[in-house]
């Protein structure tokens, strides 16, 4: 949609008694509240109507929702720049509008709808209606829609594209975000979220029919319409079937008498995860009574992010230690991420990173397709990926082990595309991962899976148990058999983002007009590469060899002692991150040496290139 909401007739009638004096803004006004059906939200707008918050109106209505890379997310709320049953209904009509164009058997092929268990009150939203909503539009036009009759995990949607073969499906989810927001995952016909150019023609679509049409608001079609089904039952047994193929030893986690906590974190992960503990022949594992059924206010958790750590993990923790468990596994509220934490000899718990999970998952994956592979299988075919901001631990055991190993631009929904490109032609895929604690184990799902990844951590533990190893120890010999990959991820919040904006222009005319920064403190820089312009110092020609990425800012560094430092905004958050990990040779085994220089080099990049306190950013809270 253009400014302000869209291209559309005003009546003048309607603004008289209240024009804001602003023809634009009138004009959204007039849309709002001409098109919404939802009473809490129009009266939301009307409100600010009748008390002159006409900045606020101006805010809410005079922008729109984008594609970030988890697809729109936004806080629920009045106003087209929100997550509600209006934007989501001018998201499905436009999505409609773009699959009729591309799919000539869309209506035979169908579409599925997912949904977790988001909810706000006070604006009468929650994921259940918004999805039905979405349903509503498709069936509405005679589209056979997919719909689940409960709240599934979003892995559960993507597989399910590609086991019905419908041509594309959406999840409503804001994943691990504030209470307060929700979202709209797209996923295209390959399984994989969709990537550029799909994004870019759907947002054309959402602005040409803007509108609701005859049908779009009847989200009651979902029970009387006969093109409605329910995979639920299906696509359940189904995945949890597919799930037994990364399963290989069985017998021992018949056996084990190693004890599992789960959390999932208020959200939709408890059904599911005991169900794949099942299929892998495990004991179900010990639930969190407070975190185990689906809560939208994440009434035990400051926020619902397991990737925050041991302040979020407190009742998991001490549950485990209650239980004598000494494995804790963490689904995020819509299952797709995981952490995991483990008791260790002295009574403390290590909690994981997503880099040293992917240490761990990488070798277990190769480990177990090394030993179950057929006689002539190449090596040279296989393939692990991870995202350009997740640590190069992949690359160190590719090269000494001899598989290959890719990098994409960051989120999940680039490793989906390019994992499905090579199944295409041939190759085969162990495993892909992005340092937020996002794995893909095996490629039954072209997405993060939380689900299959608390299972095959269960049996990892299980199998190291076996020959008196921990998950902890099994890390180190990893780490020195390919080299020390040590890592620190954080984040400062900003909520201007011209500031953001100044912040990454000055670090691209540094001591001169178009000139990036030659040293970081004392570090000397090698090599500079810049996603938002394209431009890698370390190539011949200067260009990436990742594609360009306008819309965020990403800009990495590579130092002369082996350091990758990345500075990026989110995707989906006001955030500006930074990733720093010290790159090692096997040879090189004093760790404390690597993170003392690695703690020395990341306060010189937050002081020199983010200057926190001149430009007013929010340190994360510990």
């Amino acid at each position: 949609m253009g400014e302000c909401g869209a291209p559309g007739d005003v009546n003048s009638n309607v603004l008289v008694a209240r024009s804001t004096g602003d023809a634009q803004l009138d004009k959204a006004v007039w849309q709002w509240l001409s098109w919404d059906k939802n009473q809490k939200t129009k009266e939301q707008i009307e409100s600010l109507l009748q008390n002159g918050k006409h900045k606020e109106l101006r805010d809410r209505l005079c922008c729109r929702l984008t594609f970030g890379t988890a697809g729109l997310r936004s806080a629920m709320g009045a106003g087209f720049c929100y997550i509600n049953d209006l934007t989501v209904i001018q998201s499905t009509q436009g999505i409609y509008k773009y699959l009729e164009r591309c799919f000539s058997d869309f209506k035979q092929r169908g579409f599925v709808v997912g949904y977790d268990t988001r909810g706000q009150v006070t604006s009468n939203c929650s994921s259940k209606k918004l999805a039905k909503l979405t349903a509503a539009v498709l069936l509405a036009k005679d589209v056979p829609v997919y719909f689940f009759s409960t709240y599934v995990p979003t892995p559960f949607v993507p597989y399910a594209v590609q086991q019905l073969k419908a041509v594309a499906g959406v999840m409503i989810t804001a994943s691990h975000n504030r209470k307060e927001d929700n979202g709209y995952k797209v996923y295209w016909e390959n399984g994989a979220q969709i990537t550029s150019p799909h994004d870019k023609e759907i947002i054309k679509c959402i602005e040409e029919c803007v509108e609701p049409w005859n049908g779009s608001w009847n989200e009651n079609l979902v029970d009387t319409s006969p093109l409605r089904q329910d995979p639920l039952k299906k696509i359940c047994d189904c995945y949890m079937e597919d799930l037994k193929k990364i399963c290989y030893h069985r017998e021992l986690n018949v056996q084990t008498t190693l004890k599992f906590v789960h959390t999932s974190f208020h959200g939709v992960g408890h059904d599911y995860v005991q169900l794949a503990f099942k299929a892998f022949g495990f004991q179900p594992p010990i639930p969190v009574p407070e975190q185990k059924d689906p809560d939208p206010d994440f009434s035990t958790v400051k926020c619902p992010n397991p990737e925050e750590g041991e302040s979020v993990l407190e009742l998991s923790l001490r549950l485990a230690e209650k239980e004598n468990a000494k494995v804790v596994v963490a689904t995020d509220p819509d299952a797709d991420r995981l952490a995991v934490a483990e008791q260790q000899e002295n009574g403390c718990w290590k909690v994981f990173t997503g880099n040293e999970l992917a240490a761990l998952f990488g070798w277990w994956m190769f480990s177990c397709w090394k030993e179950n592979c057929s006689e002539d299988a190449d090596v040279q075919n296989v393939y692990m990926l991870a995202t350009t901001v997740s640590s190069k631990i992949l690359r160190a055991i590719a090269l000494k082990e001899g598989f290959h190993f890719e990098e994409t631009l960051p989120g999940f929904k680039w490793i989906g595309s390019r994992v499905k490109d090579l199944l295409d032609n041939g190759k085969e895929v162990l495993f892909a991962f992005e340092e937020s604690i996002g794995f893909m184990c095996g490629t039954s799902v072209l997405d993060k899976d939380g689900v299959s990844a608390a299972v095959v951590i269960a049996e990892m533990a299980t199998y190291l148990e076996g020959k008196n190893l921990t998950l902890a120890q099994k890390l180190i010999e990893i780490y020195e058999m390919y080299g020390y990959h040590i890592s620190k991820t954080s984040y400062f919040l900003c909520y201007d983002p011209p500031t953001i904006k100044r912040i990454f222009e000055k670090l691209r005319n540094f001591d001169a007009p178009q000139s990036y920064p030659k040293f970081c403190g004392i570090y000397n820089i090698l090599h500079v590469r810049d996603i938002t312009t394209g431009y890698d110092s370390s190539q011949p020609n200067k260009k990436s060899v990742l594609p360009v990425s306008k819309s965020s800012q990403m800009i990495t560094f590579t130092f002369q002692n082996g350091c990758v430092a990345t500075l990026r905004t989110s995707g989906t958050e006001p955030k500006i991150k930074y990733y720093a990990e010290m790159c090692a040779l096997p040879e090189q085994s004093d760790r404390t040496v690597l993170e003392e220089e690695l703690q020395k080099l990341i306060e010189a990049l937050i002081e020199d290139f983010l200057e926190p306190d001149k430009n007013g950013l929010i340190w994360r809270s510990a």
